[in-house]
């Protein structure tokens, strides 16, 4: 896990006067008061520039684009081509002249589309690949689809779980160089995931591409990252960069597929592709535009100090157990601190009851099996995970609640 200048039990106290302003921007957020938005990795909250922006594209231009020549449709048209180049700035793609951003529905449906229309298409007899069988499944299940689609035409592929460090539940690099040398050149495509859905960690994927090899094709998972921490495609060296608008900030059903063709044939979704979602693309570019502005280290930094304030409170309630590695509970960590996601359960109340407590009490959180794929958690945990707009006392009140849950209060609150 890389490591994170964040110490203590709150974000900076400087950032303060930086983020009450960028709080009063969320509709949704001061209109409620009395709740606690505490689920931004399921969906993310819209400022009012977004909805600002919606509302006037859907009262000045609203119109199909690509299909007629009067005003209002080009200028559709031209925001939907502005809105691609402004995801390879957003990203820092080093070659925008030599990548492809492509509209999808969300993470999900960008996944299955790089395994259905592009992953079976370039695959062989005899090719391995490998992809993580304890992430989200989204990232799991559209892989296992494209081998039994090879199949189905008599083409067998090798599927390798990518391998877990037990403790740490990062990514094992060693035993995946050791998979990618046993493989060669037989190993044509890697899937990973940049932040855990469920332990907040940092996936170490800049490390990924020293692992296996120039030629293997990587395709990430950054449902967890953009919108919420700063994204670097020049560091990373992936193929693909695959993302939800709804986590950042931008309206439901808008997803994007980055595709980089360096390596394999070029990335083309099949089939007739229809009116795009022009609403929801315009969301998207005013919610980076809006990330940008606001700062994204400095969301980074908000965000994973608060996880500290919550990590750091229910490492001293005994009645919790926090997912993920141990050693990112102890204070001054060696490794880094949660990317603003802690997930945990009671050990003696079930995360569903949990849940129904919390949201009681105005903490809306989430609480299930958070579509863990089939190697993941087997039990029902609660996730909080927090953005720009949640505060310290937030925190505070859940951790009071759940010390009450526990029978205990925390000590020593800074």
């Amino acid at each position: 896990m890389r490591t994170t200048s964040v110490t203590g039990t709150a974000p900076a106290a400087g950032l303060r006067a930086w983020q009450e302003p960028l709080r009063e921007q969320f509709p949704i957020v001061t209109g409620h008061p009395d709740l606690a938005y505490l689920d931004s990795a399921a969906t993310a909250q819209k400022p009012r520039a977004v909805l600002d922006a919606v509302h006037a594209y859907l009262t000045g231009c609203n119109a199909n684009a690509g299909r007629g020549t009067y005003t209002w449709a080009n200028r559709t048209t031209a925001l939907i081509e502005e809105t691609r180049e402004r995801i390879k700035a957003f990203l820092g793609d080093p070659e925008p002249d030599r990548s492809a951003v492509w509209f999808t529905g969300g993470t999900t449906e960008g996944l299955r589309t790089v395994a259905r229309d592009w992953l079976v298409r370039e695959l062989a007899d005899g090719d391995e690949i490998a992809v993580p069988f304890a992430d989200h499944e989204a990232n799991h299940l559209p892989w296992l689809e494209a081998r039994d689609l090879l199949a189905e035409r008599g083409v067998r592929i090798t599927v390798h779980p990518l391998p877990y460090q037990r403790d740490s539940r990062d990514y094992d690099m060693e035993a995946l160089a050791a998979l990618a040398a046993s493989a060669g050149e037989r190993l044509r495509f890697v899937a990973v995931t940049h932040v855990h859905h469920v332990y907040g960690a940092d996936m170490n994927v800049h490390r990924v591409r020293q692992a296996v090899g120039p030629d293997a094709v990587l395709c990430l998972d950054a449902a967890q990252s953009v919108g919420h921490l700063p994204v670097d495609l020049g560091a990373l060296d992936v193929d693909f960069l695959v993302f939800s608008g709804h986590k950042a900030m931008a309206l439901p059903g808008t997803g994007v597929v980055w595709a980089r063709g360096r390596r394999g044939g070029p990335f083309r979704p099949g089939g007739w592709h229809g009116t795009p979602n022009t609403a929801g693309i315009v969301s998207l570019r005013a919610a980076l535009d809006w990330l940008d502005a606001a700062g994204q280290d400095r969301i980074e930094e908000w965000t994973v100090g608060l996880g500290v304030r919550l990590t750091d409170g229910l490492s001293r309630l005994g009645a919790y157990e926090v997912l993920g590695c141990p050693l990112s509970l102890e204070a001054g960590s060696p490794v880094q601190r949660r990317q603003g996601l802690v997930t945990f359960r009671h050990r003696a109340v079930g995360a569903n009851d949990l849940g129904f407590v919390l949201a009681a009490h105005g903490l809306l959180v989430r609480a299930d099996g958070l579509c863990q794929a089939r190697a993941g958690e087997s039990d029902a945990s609660v996730r909080v995970s927090v953005h720009v707009y949640n505060t310290p006392e937030e925190i505070d009140r859940l951790l009071g609640v759940l010390s009450d849950l526990a029978g205990d209060r925390p000590g020593g609150r800074r």
